[in-house]
């Protein structure tokens, strides 16, 4: 594996060779992820899949036949320096495909340039949804894969009184919102919601607004290390409240991080932990430790980039080793791209140009073991489509929303 690591800020980078072959013309992939910052611990794991995976195919003969290159970017959870970065990989350093991204907000601080470089970015990460844009792939799980399955089966365990507290940016709104349309669509009520700053690690009024409430359970949208806070807190001031999660234990791995009992009673839809028990998962979690034995948790955004390298690679050697993006668009409209991975099997979806996934309902038990009630198979990516989103036909690259949704085709 050939890797180019640039360090934020600065010009210097170093090369480490593997003892697979250099390729003259390699296959070069830009990654542009947070391995410092208030994101850090949810994504360096990213990075570690994508070097896995860049690792295994290299030694296996490459990209139809081309040894890839990774150019690694940390972009320190810092917005600017993901719009300074992609400029500088799609022009300066001239990659085939970028992997970029955990936040919504840094997904959208760079999708722009790459619409305008006529680029071609895959984003690993769980969201919010809506984004219709042929430059784009996303692997991460969305609120009609997470919530229409998640929220149901919480009201009818704990009743239709929901209140949501969520990160105050795009993915905390619009998910609110996915959740607001689906407590109503049920029958539900939603006593509260509360959209709290990035940053603010103090939450004692916002617990006793939920106690004032009494809500059935809480719906927790928090996102990064500040907002985590929430969990002791609200286990100190015995707060005993069933929690439903689109984004928690997924990604950061707070029923590792935090003393139990504080996550008790989390319920999490996630398409990938590492606590899944299936031999695929074992298979994938006994490389990601051997090559990497000091990482404390192999979360979902790991499993996607993962994935994500090998779609790439299925694409490029179907569509005759081309990296163009015309040409991969030509093999996803197939409707076939597939990876039996860590997750199970994903695919593709030609339309939006998100995956399908087998959804896991996680429970945090008091111990913050896991145990899964619930798993729903082949869930699809469908509301976009069904809404109107259909890349095999029109491209708005745009976002859309429950209450700003694409128009009909």
């Amino acid at each position: 594996m050939t890797v180019r690591w640039l360090q934020a800020g600065t010009l210097a980078c170093a090369f480490a060779l593997s003892g697979a072959a250099f390729a003259a013309d390699p296959i070069k992939i830009g990654v542009l992820e947070d391995q410092s910052g208030d994101f850090a611990a949810a994504t360096i794991g990213k990075v570690h899949a994508i070097e896995l995976a860049t690792e295994e195919i290299n030694k296996a003969g490459g990209i139809a036949g081309r040894q890839i290159e990774l150019v690694v970017y940390d972009t320190q959870s810092d917005n600017n320096r993901y719009q300074e970065f992609m400029r500088r990989v799609l022009q300066r350093d001239k990659v085939d495909v970028v992997f970029a991204g955990f936040s919504s907000a840094s997904r959208e601080a760079y999708r722009p340039i790459v619409d305008q470089l006529d680029g071609l970015a895959f984003y690993n990460n769980q969201y919010e949804g809506g984004v219709c844009d042929s430059h784009m792939i996303v692997t991460g799980a969305v609120p009609e894969q997470q919530f229409s399955t998640l929220i149901p089966w919480m009201m009818e365990k704990y009743g239709k009184n929901v209140y949501t507290i969520a990160a105050d940016y795009n993915f905390g709104q619009i998910s609110a919102e996915w959740v607001r349309n689906i407590v109503k669509e049920n029958g539900g009520e939603m006593v509260g919601e509360e959209f709290i700053p990035l940053g603010v690690s103090q939450f004692s009024q916002t617990i006793q607004n939920i106690q004032k409430a009494k809500p059935g359970f809480v719906v927790t949208l928090l996102v990064g290390a500040a907002q985590a806070s929430y969990y002791e807190q609200a286990a100190s001031a015995n707060l005993g409240l069933p929690m439903a999660s689109s984004v928690n234990v997924g990604q950061g791995y707070e029923h590792k991080r935090f003393t139990p009992p504080s996550l008790a009673d989390m319920y999490v839809t996630t398409n990938y932990i590492e606590e899944v028990d299936t031999p695929a998962s074992k298979a994938f979690l006994e490389k990601f430790h051997a090559k990497y034995p000091d990482e404390p948790y192999v979360n979902q955004e790991a499993a996607n980039s993962y994935i994500a390298m090998n779609l790439y690679k299925q694409m490029v050697e179907r569509a005759d080793g081309s990296t163009k993006r015309d040409d991969l668009r030509k093999v996803i409209a197939q409707g076939d791209v597939c990876f039996e991975g860590p997750s199970g099997n994903t695919c593709l979806d030609p339309k939006s140009q998100h995956m399908s996934h087998t959804i896991y309902l996680a429970h945090v038990n008091k111990d913050h073991s896991i145990d899964f009630p619930k798993v729903w198979d082949d869930i699809k990516p469908y509301w976009l489509g069904e809404a109107g989103c259909d890349l095999t036909k029109s491209d708005p690259m745009a976002q859309y929303t429950p209450s700003n949704p694409p128009p009909k085709q």
